[in-house]
This record gives C-alpha cells, sequence and structure tokens, in this order.
C-alpha cells in the first residue's frame, strides 16, 4: 500500500473519473480532487492510498480522519471513501486488502469507529464487519403562496457565519447517540466542495445556494441547497430555533426569488424530529447514499443504530 501522488494520483484519476465523475469531465476532475486538498480540512484530514504491484494499480481509496460521538462519548473515527478496484482485477480481494491494511493503521493510532461510505467498484466481501446505518431521504414541499418573502433578514452565507454554524450543529446533535463532530474546518470543507462541483461543471447545470437568516448581525439559521434544473437537495441546515422555522422561511424565500419559475422538488435528509412547520413530506426513501459503521478494537459492541439514533447531513457523505 502507497500513498497516491505523481504518477499513481493520474492513474487513480484516470481510473476513478468514469465512476466517480459527478458531472465532471477529466480534466475537470482532477482540478476538483487538487483543489479539496487547498482547504485547511482536506490537508489535515484528506488522504489517497493505493494497492500497486510494481507500477500496476489493482485497488484505491480516501481515508478521512473524522472525530465525532458515539454513545455519548468522544471518539476518534476513520471514515473511508471512492472504494475503487480495477475492472480487471475485481473478485481477487484487493479491495478487502487495502480496507484491511487503513482500518488497521487506523485502529494503532487511536480511531475506535470506522465509516465506510459505498461506492461502485466496491465488491461485498470488503464490506465485512460493517453495519449499515440506515439514512432515509425525504421529499418535501413548502408551503409559499409566492406572493412575496417571508419577513425574515436572509443574505449570503460568509465565512465569519461558520462559528456560529458550529455552534447551532452542536446544540442539535446533542441528544444523537451518534453523529459527528462537525467542527469550522470540516464545515468549510462540506461547503467548498459543493461549491467546487458547481463551479467546475459545465455552464449552468448546477448552482449551490448558502444562505442565512440573522438577527443583528448574527447568522440564526442557515441552508445549504444544491441546485441542478428543477432539482434541490437541501445538503444541510441548522437553525438557533428548536422548531426549525426559520430553516423554512429560508426556503420560502429562495422560491420567491422566481415566482414564475417551476417549483423545485426538494430533497434531504432531515434528522429525526426536526420539521420545520413551513414543510410537508411528501415521500420517504430508503437513501441511495450508503453509509456503513464498523467498531475497531476489542471493546464489546454496542447496541445497533437506528435511524432514530443518527444525525448526518448529506453534506457529509464522503
Amino acid at each position: 500500500m502507497v500513498p497516491v501522488q505523481g504518477a499513481i494520483l493520474d492513474s487513480v484519476l484516470d481510473a476513478t473519473h468514469p465512476i466517480l465523475h459527478d458531472g465532471l469531465d477529466r480534466q475537470a476532475y482532477g482540478r476538483f480532487d487538487a483543489a479539496q486538498m487547498k482547504t485547511p480540512w482536506g490537508r489535515r484530514c484528506r488522504r489517497r492510498f493505493a494497492l500497486v504491484e510494481g507500477v500496476t494499480l489493482l485497488a484505491s481509496a480516501e481515508r478521512y480522519e473524522l472525530s465525532g460521538t458515539f454513545e455519548g462519548r468522544a471518539v476518534r473515527m476513520c471514515g473511508i471513501g471512492s472504494v475503487f478496484t480495477e475492472p480487471s482485477w475485481r473478485g481477487l480481494g484487493h479491495a478487502r486488502a487495502l480496507l484491511g491494511t487503513l482500518l488497521d493503521q487506523a485502529t494503532a493510532q487511536g480511531a475506535e469507529v470506522a465509516l465506510l461510505f459505498s461506492q461502485a467498484g466496491l465488491e461485498e466481501d470488503a464490506r465485512n464487519g460493517f453495519e449499515t446505518i440506515p439514512l432515509t431521504e425525504v421529499t418535501l414541499e413548502v408551503a409559499s403562496s409566492r406572493h412575496g418573502a417571508p419577513m425574515t433578514m436572509v443574505r449570503g452565507g460568509e465565512e465569519r457565519d461558520l462559528a456560529a454554524i458550529v455552534a447551532m450543529g452542536r446544540v442539535r446533535a446533542d441528544p444523537f447517540r451518534f453523529h459527528l463532530d462537525r467542527d469550522l474546518e470540516l464545515i468549510q470543507y462540506a461547503i467548498t466542495r459543493k461549491r467546487l462541483l458547481a463551479g467546475l461543471g459545465r455552464a449552468s447545470a448546477r448552482q449551490l445556494h448558502f444562505f442565512i437568516a440573522e438577527e443583528g448581525i448574527t447568522a440564526a439559521a442557515y441552508v445549504v441547497v444544491s441546485v441542478a434544473g428543477s432539482a434541490w437537495t437541501l445538503e444541510e441546515c441548522g437553525d438557533r430555533d428548536a422548531s426549525g422555522a426559520r430553516v423554512g422561511a429560508l426556503l420560502q424565500a429562495l422560491i420567491a426569488r422566481e415566482p414564475s419559475a417551476r417549483r423545485p422538488t426538494i430533497r434531504a435528509w432531515l434528522p429525526p424530529g426536526f420539521r420545520p412547520p413551513q414543510l410537508t413530506i411528501v415521500s420517504a426513501a430508503p437513501s441511495i447514499g450508503i453509509m456503513m459503521v464498523r467498531h475497531l478494537g476489542a471493546a464489546a459492541l454496542p447496541p445497533r443504530l437506528s435511524a432514530d439514533d443518527v444525525l448526518y447531513w448529506g453534506n457529509d457523505l464522503f
């Protein structure tokens, strides 16, 4: 196993682009990867590794250094995503071997929990020992007359808002058995990643909305929304008000900006119990994005997680 850099990085990007491109051409895909590594969180917590034999690429993966809360206790976590095996080498256990080595390293470095973000090209046997975290994607309808925006102070989100976003997120996450510690650098990385996807893709194919509802000069609520045509994805949101009413008002304000446009289809992962009064759940289904968890080390396994135990935002599906 070797770190991915130089010629190996080019080989990994060439191999993974056809499956993991997110709508980017090969040149933009390379720029997207490089730009993520220029963020403070990317430099500190994101690494690529590859399993090679001589100059032959067998498998590759990304590893993320995370922290969070599990069973009411702060723990170090190892996230693994973009696991890929070259098609001609599949079925030979290379993904399982790479994953096992990464987990052994993480355990030796003090990680107690591993997260696996499932991707195309990951053989089933590489998932051994991981439990799927139940996540539900909902389709939302926003109550809006379109005769004007609600009386809410709305502006574009800025760097100075991130500390307030961290604070409201920690209050929201506290009751859950499992959640990430979303510090300022991780939130900045998550938003930047979606901005890069919008900026590097085809012209007008994607947009990213990051808006704040403020009280005085302080962020009191926020939304991060990815837009592709008439499809909106609520990537994450937060509100100092437990009801989430300002989140609902923000979405109403975004819709009111284009009163003649077709009403968007809005999809999201929402924390259990979080239902802003302006939102109605039209439908719900298991999430396409799959995240799995595994306990590391020799300690006794905790009870299995249910959907009500987990707070996790779509923006954090690496």
